[in-house]
């Protein structure tokens, strides 16, 4: 399992407070809004890593924002 880049935690934190799959629904309902294509890229690597680990390694991560 690859580990989550900065970028991709601080992205992540966006939806914190949720379980692995509605964070990964609510990226999936987001991505069509966003016009930067950098994110659209950034939000499906994440989804990528979040769709390959189990709910378990998911409560493991640390989501806090970093400047």
């Amino acid at each position: 399992m690859d580990k989550f880049t900065l970028e991709e935690i601080n992205l992540m934190c966006v939806f914190e407070g949720q379980d692995r799959g509605g964070m990964i629904t609510d990226i999936k309902n987001v991505i069509p809004h966003i016009q930067d294509s950098d994110m659209v890229e950034l939000s499906k690597q994440v989804l990528e890593k979040l769709e390959a680990m189990s709910d378990g390694e998911f409560a493991k991560v640390a989501l806090e924002a970093a400047e």
